[in-house]
């Protein structure tokens, strides 16, 4: 077993740098790697939504100044809504066809995003209003049922905070405040284990490690450069929840 956690590991340092740099993506991109090398589902579920709220918490506190505290507010509300829906709603629901039509949705809204990212003239046009606002819902009910509604909300927060120190903080704060609900349902339904915490203390290194590669590679990218990334992981995000 101690194997198959080093490779977990490897998984989470690359997806969790990955997050340490854009602020999003790591759940779902590590998602189907741990499922396929732990066999269980739920557990790979609940260890990743762990690793992803404890940096999440990190950079909410260690740039909480940098938190666009109007956005966060208008983001909270939304997906907050959708949130308890989804844990409800959605437990005898289709997970593999909806988190498919999901997936496919979000590599075409990232590819959009890409290629206004490199066109000129395009990059100000922004998504309606009261489309970003459904975004937030829709992600807050995806999180609430399967726990990858994230990337939903990144196609309104990547519009609305430009400022990549911004996004990152604001976007770390919401996933403290989203995965706090749900591992406290976890706790409340006894799903939390002797074996959990074991899994936790073998991964956390890789997770420290992720942390600083991240945030090394954060400080060097340009606006520009790292909205690519952003949609760039995006697009890998959906190609992660097609698969």
């Amino acid at each position: 077993m101690i194997e198959i956690l080093l490779l977990i590991g490897l998984v989470v340092f690359v997806t969790h740098t990955l997050e340490a740099v854009t602020g999003f993506g790591c759940t779902v991109l590590a998602f189907p790697f741990v499922v396929l090398l732990m066999k269980d589902l739920e557990q790979a579920k609940i260890i990743l939504s762990i690793l992803a709220w404890a940096l999440a918490v990190y950079f909410a506190c260690t740039k909480y100044r940098q938190i666009n505290r109007k956005q966060f507010g208008i983001i909270l509300l939304f997906a907050g809504i959708g949130l308890p829906a989804g844990m409800i709603l959605f437990k005898n629901a289709d997970a593999a066809l909806l988190t498919r039509a999901l997936g496919v949705f979000i590599v075409l809204s990232a590819a959009v995003q890409l290629y206004k990212c490199f066109v000129p003239g395009k990059a100000n046009r922004k998504t309606p209003a009261l489309a970003g606002y459904a975004f937030l819902l829709a992600g807050g009910v995806v999180h609430g049922a399967f726990a990858i509604g994230g990337p939903l909300i990144v196609l309104y927060a990547a519009e609305r905070i430009p400022d990549k120190g911004q996004f990152r903080a604001t976007m770390c704060l919401l996933w403290t405040a989203l995965n706090t609900v749900l591992i406290t349902h976890y706790f409340f339904e006894n799903r939390l284990t002797v074996q959990t915490g074991r899994d936790l203390s073998v991964l956390l290194p890789f997770l420290i490690a992720g942390i600083v590669a991240g945030e090394m590679i954060h400080n060097k990218v340009s606006e520009l450069l790292f909205k690519k990334i952003v949609f760039t992981s995006l697009l890998l995000v959906g190609v992660a929840v097609i698969i």
